[in-house]
């Protein structure tokens, strides 16, 4: 039996934009997705690091840190947040 595979993430690159800009549209993308549903977050801010898991702590949705991309600018930090059953 073949099963479907996990639907790939909506991206939300918040590349370029700071603190507290992040997890602002981090939260509204949130809002629009059904519980369950994944989004991969791609931010250089570096204290988005830090306020992006917070803010998925406090709000129930589970967030793993990706490896960092790097690159030619600054490293960017990435997240796999798979929305809650809470509203964000």
């Amino acid at each position: 039996m073949i099963t479907d595979p996990a639907p790939l993430p909506l991206v939300l690159d918040v590349t370029g934009y700071r603190c507290p800009m992040p997890v602002i549209r981090m939260e509204a993308a949130l809002r629009r997705l059904a519980p369950g549903a994944r989004l991969l977050v791609r931010a250089d801010d570096p204290v988005a690091a830090i306020d992006i898991p917070h803010f998925c702590r406090e709000a129930g949705h589970p967030a793993d840190r990706l490896p960092d991309e790097t690159g030619a600018g600054a490293p960017v930090c990435v997240f796999l947040v798979t929305r809650g059953p809470k509203p964000a």
